[in-house]
């Protein structure tokens, strides 16, 4: 058995409603291009399905999948519910120019909350945007000072979980900005 980890994420897959408005979104909005189109049928859990898959690429080869059905029956049983839950959301990670691309063009989409807001963790910097299905996306710059930070939270991840499970909720994100604000 290898003790190896995973190279890179080869794709993500959801099932969305409408795979022209995915595509505008992700290609022409965001710019992510559209990869491949995989139009298939085949048995899939005791039936044949008809179904659309299309990739959209990121910068290491990994992709955003989305897949629509033929029938109906096949779309309701599958998808596309994606929990809208901001918790429940996909993150990417890119550098300065990249973010400040993708906010330019969120904001000339004409996007605007609750469709898209920044969080400023202080371990990295996020904005989120949510897409035609429902989905949150993250895409997150981290902190010119990241590799530090990651140093300290690896050396007391499992004592500030069992800290946490404990029962003691005090934060400990000293390097958010709010938090390094207040004690100025």
């Amino acid at each position: 058995m290898s003790n190896s980890l995973p190279s890179r994420l080869h794709h993500t897959a959801y099932v969305t409603k409408d795979l022209e408005a995915t595509r505008a979104f992700y290609e022409d909005i965001l710019g992510f291009p559209l990869v491949a189109t995989w139009c298939e049928q085949e048995e899939l859990f005791g039936k044949e399905r008809t179904y659309c898959h299309c990739f959209f690429g990121l910068g290491d080869g990994s992709a955003l999948a989305f897949f629509q059905f033929a029938n109906d029956d096949d779309q309701a049983e599958f998808g596309p519910d994606i929990p809208s839950s901001p918790f429940i959301h996909i993150a990417l990670n890119v550098d300065e120019a990249t973010q400040a691309e993708l906010e330019k063009r969120i904001n000339d989409a004409g996007l605007e909350l609750p469709q898209t807001y920044v969080l400023e963790h202080g371990y990295c910097r996020s904005v989120y945007v949510v897409d035609p299905n429902g989905m949150i996306l993250e895409f997150t710059t981290d902190a010119p000072h990241a590799e530090q930070i990651n140093a300290i939270r690896a050396k007391d991840a499992h004592s500030e979980l069992k800290r946490w499970l404990a029962g003691d909720h005090t934060p400990n994100n000293d390097v958010r900005p709010s938090v390094l604000e207040k004690a100025s």
